[in-house]
């Protein structure tokens, strides 16, 4: 099936392609990206009037962990920095099950969806005797939604008796993590070109896991050739615990477990010297930048120009909805935009850095060629926003627009040249219903603990 999205009011690429007159799709993949006034190289199937619309990639999340919907704007997590609102929160997620890992999952992808993002990763990194298999129940769901997925089976192994943060009750023994990590990968990962569905692993931090579980974890990804992800550089309560714990600082950390390598990529990379962002560069690791989830526990500001600069890739992660707290992927887009033209000045950072970390940046994190731009050959990932609503009246530059007046929800999203999004809904997905059994579970989950 050849589509024609024809006649958009604007198209951005991602790259210096031009598109005037739209693209085609054919099955799965973008075949032509038009310049103006041209039209498609044979017959298509179907034209699809994208006249006031406004066309960009998927948007790819490089970062999340969709459980925390449940625990939005929790009340004794107000007002934390980050290890005393972990503390608070660890004892509630404690008791997930599986229906709130299947509600929390849906819910978080339809929000995602819903504001322009086509590939999201999601860390999930709390297991129980009780709750085994939450990543299986999202590999589900996300089939279900036709989402793009890269879930990480994170862990930690490190408990609050060892010297780590998190309690002891949802820490798991190495042999039990490196099992399902290597069933997951068995199962589930898709290494095509395309591919839906991805595993990576991902120990969750140096405060929640040992050095040897950080080592044998990078033994078996680089055995499956698999990404490794894990926080870093958050704030510098970490940066405390790492000299306090093993006696270097975070990156000289990373190197000695074997991690420093383009295999992997970061969530946050904030608390970086200038020697460190150097190495991080060199080594290829990409950084997650997670604007909003960094102001709202006040962890600072990623230094996404040194990093870009040193050789890094940086995308942006929505991250935690308890610690954002919303998961749209296009307001995080905006919000770094603001963020890192705070510290880099008006001159220095501009609308197209900001969608570039939200697309062909996040997709070179993840290490995903196929996707984040416009072009063909390109994976038919595409984001279609209206500029109807009050916020964009006046404006001139309609790409623009998007970032600076707030684009918050698409018109329509394409995954894989399928319509996920139509005129704002997701088709067969009644969002009142599903609102209303995510608050439920919420209430249970909160009531449990």
């Amino acid at each position: 099936m050849r589509t024609w999205i024809r006649n958009p009011l604007a198209v951005w690429t991602a790259n210096d392609i031009e598109a005037g007159a739209g693209l085609v799709v054919d099955g799965e993949t973008i075949t032509e990206v038009l310049g103006a006034g041209s039209g498609p190289a044979g017959p298509v199937d179907i034209e699809f009037d994208a006249s006031g619309l406004v066309v960009t990639p998927g948007l790819v999340n490089c970062h999340h962990h969709f459980y925390q919907t449940l625990t939005r704007a929790f009340p004794a997590a107000l007002n934390k920095d980050l290890f005393p609102w972990l503390t608070e929160l660890y004892p509630v997620w404690a008791r997930l099950d599986e229906e709130s890992i299947e509600l929390s999952t849906r819910l978080a992808l339809a929000e995602l969806m819903l504001s322009g993002c086509t590939t999201a990763s999601d860390h999930h990194y709390l297991f129980t005797d009780a709750l085994s298999s939450a990543v299986d129940i999202q590999v589900e769901v996300a089939e279900q939604l036709g989402a793009r997925v890269v879930l990480t089976r994170g862990s930690m192994s490190l408990g609050k008796s060892d010297g780590g943060l998190p309690p002891d009750e949802v820490v798991q023994n190495p042999d039990v993590i490196l099992a399902e990590s290597e069933r997951l990968i068995s199962r589930y990962h898709d290494s095509s070109p395309g591919a839906y569905t991805q595993i990576a692993l991902a120990p969750c931090s140096p405060f929640s896991v040992t050095p040897e579980l950080m080592r044998s974890t990078a033994a078996m990804a680089r055995d499956h050739n698999v990404l490794l992800h894990t926080h870093l550089g958050e704030t510098e309560d970490e940066n405390d615990f790492c000299l306090e714990r093993f006696g270097m600082r975070p990156v000289d950390y990373l190197a000695d477990v074997g991690w420093l390598a383009g295999d992997v990529w970061l969530a946050h990379g904030i608390h970086f010297n200038e020697d460190e962002i150097a190495r991080l560069g060199s080594a290829g690791v990409g950084i997650s930048h997670c604007p909003s989830s960094n102001m709202v526990l006040a962890s600072g500001i990623c230094r996404t120009r040194e990093l870009e600069a040193a050789g890094a890739s940086v995308g942006l992660g929505v991250d935690g909805s308890a610690s954002n707290d919303c998961s749209n992927a296009m307001q995080e887009v905006r919000q770094a935009f603001l963020l890192q033209r705070l510290r880099y000045g008006a001159a220095n950072v501009g609308h197209d850095d900001a969608l570039r970390w939200g697309t062909a940046g996040g997709a070179a994190v993840l290490n995903r060629p196929d996707l984040g731009q416009i072009a063909p050959g390109q994976c038919a990932d595409l984001a279609l926003f209206d500029l109807e609503e009050l916020r964009f009246s006046g404006h001139g530059d309609p790409v623009a627009a998007l970032v600076l007046c707030g684009a918050r929800a698409v018109r329509h999203l394409m995954i894989g040249g399928e319509w996920r999004v139509t005129n704002g809904e997701i088709p067969g997905l009644d969002l009142e219903q599903l609102r209303l059994r995510h608050q439920a579970a919420a209430t249970s989950l909160v009531a449990r603990n």
